[in-house]
């Protein structure tokens, strides 16, 4: 596991094997004085289950979206006594690979550090996840923004992405102020987090925006 700031730590890639490039996922683990978190995918995180212990373990376990369920969710669930968080609308779809302990629909806190953001378009639950740690903001995007040789992008799917949701949802990122990208994927060899500012931040989100608005995909 590679500590990429204090407190904050990133599982070594998951290849995923599919796209134009591959791709690559990790997951991460938020140590907080509240408990640890662990957010997106187990399967990344399942393999490393002695070095989250080694930090405390976890006291739960939050998906970007429903695509990141497996039933490796379960196993970390059963090893770390992690519950399983997701938001409501990709509940069903999640319980069809691991047990949900706990929903939300809501924009919230956990704690006085991380807030909850609900970012539908992706799929209907899609959310984010804003972390302050030690005077460092950072934004946890899932596949909502995704970074793809260094750019970033969205992951509009047919099947199950609404397009006026994901750009709203992308606009009211480029509202929140954060220093840090940490997405659920980029292109493979590819750092865990982007570093960034409001500026650049507000500028790779409004290019995102516009692309969705105009049909593409990304």
């Amino acid at each position: 596991m590679q500590t990429i700031i204090p407190r904050l730590h990133a599982t070594e890639p998951l290849d995923l094997g599919f796209g134009i490039k591959p791709l690559q996922a990790r997951a991460y683990v938020l140590e907080r004085p509240e408990g640890n978190l662990a957010l997106y995918g187990a399967a990344a995180l399942e393999p490393e289950l002695d070095a989250v212990r080694a930090l405390g373990g976890i006291t739960g376990q939050y998906l970007n979206h429903a695509h990141e369920a497996s039933p490796a969710a379960a196993r970390v669930r059963d090893a770390l006594g992690a519950p399983l968080h997701v938001h409501e609308a990709d509940a069903a779809e999640v319980r069809e690979h691991a047990p949900v302990d706990e929903t939300f629909e809501a924009r919230h806190a956990v704690g006085g550090d991380l807030e909850v953001i609900p970012t539908p378009g992706h799929t209907p639950g899609a959310t984010s996840y804003l972390w302050s740690a030690d005077g460092r903001r950072v934004l946890f995007t899932g596949d909502t923004v995704f970074v793809r040789d260094g750019e970033w992008v969205a992951a509009f799917l047919d099947a199950v992405s609404d397009r006026d949701t994901y750009v709203a949802s992308v606009e009211l990122l480029a509202g929140l102020d954060f220093d840090l990208l940490a997405p659920g994927v980029a292109t493979v060899g590819a750092a865990p987090v982007e570093a960034t500012d409001r500026d650049d931040a507000r500028r790779r989100l409004a290019r995102i925006a516009e692309r969705l608005r105009s049909g593409l995909d990304y």
